[in-house]
This record gives structure tokens, sequence and C-alpha cells, in this order.
């Protein structure tokens, strides 16, 4: 039965707690990121350059491919395929970006809340009561 409550307390840590947020949020940003790269930034990089699409770059391996399209010629043979890979790399960028972005955003933030100078907090009742009492006393 100790075993069972040690896993509960380790378990409703706030750590752990946070960590599995994280990992949800972080799951919902990549499929967000993934959309930004295959539905709108491919195509512009293809647009921009004649109809280019990596997706269906690959080198046969076997003299026995002769399909144009990548999914065609996997069934045919063995494949290269560094066009995934060159889309695999360029997702990696966009996202190492856009979370240094994010967290630059965050820093600024921080150093502005930083930089405000701390409320001067008001001195209490009671101790401006002792205060004057000193000072009477002092006379």
């Amino acid at each position: 039965m100790s075993m069972l409550k040690e896993f509960r307390e380790f378990a409703l840590k706030g750590n752990v707690v946070d960590l599995a947020v994280g990992v949800v949020i972080g799951a919902a940003f990549g499929t967000i990121v993934s959309s930004l790269v295959d539905d709108l930034i491919m195509p512009l990089i293809g647009a921009v350059t004649g109809g280019l699409d990596f997706s269906n770059y690959f080198i046969a391996l076997s003299s026995t491919v002769t399909a144009t399209t990548l999914d065609a010629a996997r069934e045919q043979g063995a494949v290269f395929a560094y066009g995934k890979f060159i889309t695999a790399v360029l997702k990696f960028v966009i996202v190492a970006w856009v979370l240094f972005l994010v967290i630059k955003a965050m820093n600024t933030m921080k150093r502005k809340e930083e930089a405000k100078p701390a409320p001067v907090a008001e001195t209490p009742v009671d101790i401006k009561l002792l205060t004057e009492i000193r000072d009477l006393l002092k006379k």
C-alpha cells in the first residue's frame, strides 16, 4: 500500500503535472508547425522554384525502379528518399526558429517586469505607532 501512496505523491508533484501539460501542448504545437510547413511554406517554395516538390526527390537504388513518384518507386524497389529528409530538416529549422522567437519574446517580457521598480510596501500601522512611541520616549 505504501508503494501506491509513493506513486500518487510522485505523480501529483507539480513538476510532473507541468511536464505532462508541456508534452500535450508540444504535441499540439508540432501539429500546427507540420501544417504550416506542409500546407503553406512548401507550396510557396514550390511556386517560387517552379513547382519544386522535395517530397518526391529520390535516387533509385535498384535498376527495377522506373517510377517518378516516391510512393510508386518504393513499391518497385529500394530508393534513397533524400527529399523527405530535406523536408524534415526544413520542418526542424522552422520549429527551432519559432521556439527561438517565442522564448525571446518571453525573455523580453521578463526583463521588462524585472526592470520595473518594486512597489515600496507601506509601513504597517502598528510599526508606525511603535515608531511614534519610540520617538516620543527619546524626547
